[in-house]
């Protein structure tokens, strides 16, 4: 029997139509005029699925620049008949080409107008879109062993996404949990490894600490490589706080270890405390049980409690090989919620 190619694999993958409900007024795709509309559902949403945390603007506004999203095939809205955006889905293939082809689906309906078939035609339509773009991806790509994916992100406290996606072929692979640490208690102080120097992130190092980050989550899963596109949106990014990140540079100057920090002020009202969230820990692969993971978070505690910040919060993989969730409860955190991710693979 030969052996189905990428194409096969995909099966059909027409342009996928303009959804009709009576509900609404008419949907189109986006542009850039359309940031407000789209972050404005995205925070209603928000407030609802998960209360202690609301999507930046900046982080809509984001993806308005990056080179890879065409959002005028790629982000779907709908509208009331009074004009008002009530629903947006996107569709975004990833950059890289190492072996795999993710594209991932996000998007949110105002609470008002859910549980009205709106959510599903808008997901139905991304969906269709993101087979689209696998298969324009495929007539590209070198002869190889590929895996071709979807994946969509759910909040546990909003079953409504499962229940729409899996008849779509898609099925829950994943979860993914939060986890604080109150900062009223002293952070620990583990051993920093010999010839090891933990120091602040700064801006002159961001490529190198590009190349750790993909390094240390290259075997982690679903992880993709950041190119330097979006690594320069996120570390230039208002958010990011430097001097609450740790870095730690092995004794010829290499960032072995990392654990970025930022902080959003707009999300200490929702989650009720001032508090700053860790984005990203990882350890390159050749210097890993060293103890470098406890001792660069540690060091980046220290910063946090210094500041005042009442709290300290992040999201770890519950599956992570690594054993992270087991190391973050030893420095304090605890589990609050908990997120999921739905695959398909062709």
């Amino acid at each position: 029997m030969t052996e189905k190619t990428l194409a096969e694999r995909i099966g059909p993958a027409p342009a996928p139509t303009l959804p009709t409900h009576s509900a609404t007024a008419g949907w189109r795709t986006a542009t850039a005029d359309d940031i407000d509309a789209i972050h404005a559902v995205q925070a209603a949403a928000d407030a609802v699925d998960h209360p202690t945390w609301i999507t930046p603007r900046e982080d809509v506004a984001d993806a308005f620049d990056l080179s890879y999203i065409d959002h005028g095939r790629d982000t779907l809205i709908a509208f009331a008949p009074g004009g008002e955006a009530v629903a947006f889905s996107s569709a975004m293939l990833h950059p890289s080409r190492e072996g795999t082809l993710t594209v991932t689906i996000a998007g949110a309906v105002r609470p008002a107008w859910r549980r009205r078939g709106i959510g599903t035609a808008a997901l139905r339509w991304s969906h269709a879109r993101a087979r689209q773009q696998l298969a324009e991806a495929v007539a590209d790509v070198p002869p190889g062993e590929w895996a071709l994916q979807i994946k969509v992100y759910a909040e546990e406290s909003a079953p409504d996404v499962v229940t729409i996606a899996e008849p779509l072929g898609m099925r829950v692979e994943r979860w993914f949990t939060t986890m604080v640490r109150d900062m009223s208690t002293e952070p620990p102080h583990p051993a920093i490894p010999d010839g090891v120097e933990l120091v602040p992130y700064s801006a002159d190092r961001a490529l190198d600490v590009l190349a750790a980050r993909n390094d240390a989550f290259r075997d982690h899963w679903g992880s993709l490589p950041t190119t330097e596109e979006s690594w320069r949106k996120f570390v230039g990014g208002e958010f990011l706080r430097p001097d609450l990140s740790r870095l730690a540079l092995d004794a010829d100057g290499r960032v072995v270890a990392l654990c970025l920090a930022s902080v959003n002020q707009d999300d200490w009202e929702t989650l009720g405390a001032s508090h700053a969230y860790i984005d990203l820990i990882g350890v390159v692969r050749d210097h890993r049980r060293r103890g470098l993971a406890p001792a660069v978070i540690a060091a980046s505690l220290e910063a946090i409690a210094r500041e005042g910040l009442s709290k300290a919060v992040l999201d770890v993989d519950t599956e992570n090989p690594s054993g992270a969730h087991t190391l973050y409860e030893r420095l304090g955190f605890v589990a609050t919620d908990r997120s999921l991710a739905l695959v398909q693979r062709f």
